[in-house]
């Protein structure tokens, strides 16, 4: 079973700001991975969302790939 990386550092908030934490938990064609896939729980997937949400309109990620 995977395990959540944010747990594991213990992260209490997810950052839209930590672009580079956020890059991987997009896909190639610039979709957002999936909690099957990216093993993290409930609640961080949740924050991961909004975050890369959030970081797309400030212009921080791209909204799909180059």
């Amino acid at each position: 079973r995977k395990v959540c990386k944010f747990c594991v550092d213990k992260v209490e908030l997810v950052d839209y700001k930590d672009v580079r934490r956020l890059r991987g938990f997009v896909s190639d064609r610039g979709k957002i991975v999936p909690r099957r896939i990216s093993g993290s729980c409930a609640r961080h997937q949740r924050q991961l969302t909004h975050a890369i949400r959030r970081a797309r309109s400030m212009a921080l990620l791209p909204y799909t790939a180059e």
